[in-house]
């Protein structure tokens, strides 16, 4: 077992193994509990380290295809055990939930990158990002007619728990570049997330694609408008009320931070775009044009019975490439400008929509329907090879994904716990 951190993706079972190492071994600092169940019954653990009066939660594991936000959660608490006395000066006891969809996480699992060179291809061809309504930070808004996951019940009665100063929500992108998104401004936070990519050598997204009513501030940084409800809109067009603005009936400040795991340069161009009406539809023709092979590849076979612990697979796929004609329409109405980065983002994620469907639907189908299966990894690979052949996408170690999660996370929560102080102390004089 391991008891130092390594830079790798830890599954499941191995996040449960080290948070008991590190809680046994550093009992006057860590504590560990399951704070509820997942779906399937598996327990959702609860890190905490520290003792102080203000209360912080970082939630790993949101979604099936990002790791990364699990080795993140449990580097930093390494932190915690050996220097108690950062915990200290900020007052505040930190809480991890080391990831919140198990479920997901365990049948996306099977992909562990080897460093220096991991494959692109091969993190394809094992992928998993469940469908919408099954991702735990996105909760029904009112009047669905659905009920919310136990994982999203979980993470918001331990937001309404501990009514936190701060939560930090922990992301990983296959491909593209760094970004934060913030619930308020924090003073010094942007610049100081920017130095941190810089030192890494993480190139940072310059106007993200996420969030489309969010407010840019270039590069890399998404700022909540003022007077927002709780709900969130994909560029699907898929809305739902989100765990990240749950708690701001509390004065959370809620911070996204996302890793890419390869980095793609061209979305950092914060040059402007010359023509941006002609790239929207490029990337609208391409968008469509990809996932209109992709159904030709499927045919009959996109709604095959498969094995029941495939069908998540299946389905998450069928949805991708019927919100793809959406996601197109969202690009295609936004206000014509913007730099070169953006645009390279929204490029890219055409690519990543049906590439990741394709990836998902050949798993699906590879015990009922190998030769479908095989042509569809055949897609799988066409289209990773022409990604690295368009923007050589760099993978970024483990180690300065982790650090980018970890350093910004140190730093905000030290802005926000000294403003805090600085409140009450003026309260209390």
């Amino acid at each position: 077992m391991r008891t130092s951190w390594q830079p790798v993706y830890p599954a499941v079972g191995e996040l449960e193994r080290q948070a008991h190492a590190l809680a046994a071994a550093a009992p006057g600092t860590l504590r560990l509990r399951a704070a509820g169940e997942s779906r399937a019954g598996r327990p959702l653990w609860l890190l905490s380290a520290g003792h102080g009066e203000r209360q912080i939660l970082t939630v790993a594991g949101a979604h099936a295809n990002e790791p990364v936000g699990g080795a993140s959660a449990l580097r930093l608490a390494r932190l915690f055990a050996r220097r108690p006395e950062t915990l200290e000066r900020l007052g505040c006891t930190w809480h991890f939930l080391l990831c919140l969809d198990p479920d997901g996480a365990s049948l996306a699992h099977g992909w562990v990158p080897e460093e220096p060179a991991p494959s692109l291809e091969e993190c394809h061809l094992r992928f998993y990002r469940p469908a919408f309504a099954r991702q735990p930070e996105s909760l029904p808004v009112r009047g669905e007619d659905r009920r919310p996951l136990p994982e999203s019940a979980t993470l918001v009665r331990l937001l309404d728990e501990l009514r936190p100063v701060a939560q930090f929500t922990l992301h990983g992108i296959e491909f593209g570049g760094a970004f934060t998104m913030m619930t308020r401004p924090v003073p010094g936070a942007a610049r100081a997330f920017r130095t941190t990519a810089a030192l890494l050598r993480v190139p940072l997204d310059d106007h993200p694609c996420d969030g489309p009513d969010w407010l840019p501030a270039p590069p890399g940084v998404l700022l909540l408008p003022d007077g927002r409800t709780c709900t969130e809109r994909d560029p699907s067009g898929f809305v739902a009320e989100s765990t990240w603005l749950y708690p701001r009936r509390y004065g959370t400040l809620t911070t996204l931070v996302e890793a890419p795991a390869w980095s793609v340069p061209a979305v950092s161009d914060s040059r402007t775009a010359t023509d941006p009406g002609r790239e929207v539809t490029r990337i609208g023709r391409l968008l469509m044009g990809r996932t209109g092979e992709l159904a030709d590849v499927l045919g009959a076979r996109a709604g095959a019975d498969v094995p029941e612990e495939l069908a998540p697979l299946r389905d998450a796929a069928r949805e991708l490439v019927a919100v793809a004609p959406s996601v197109a329409a969202t690009w295609a109405a936004e206000e014509l400008g913007g730099s070169r980065g953006h645009f390279a983002t929204l490029a890219v994620a055409a690519r990543r929509i049906p590439l990741r469907a394709a990836g998902m639907m050949r798993r699906a189908l590879t015990p009922v329907a190998p030769r479908t299966a095989d042509a569809l990894g055949d897609l799988v690979r066409e289209w990773c090879q022409e990604l690295d052949k368009t923007y050589a996408p760099r993978w970024v170690p483990i180690s300065a994904q982790t650090g980018l999660h970890v350093r910004t996370m140190v730093d905000i929560a030290g802005r926000v716990c000294t403003r805090n102080h600085d409140r009450d102390h003026a309260k209390d004089g």
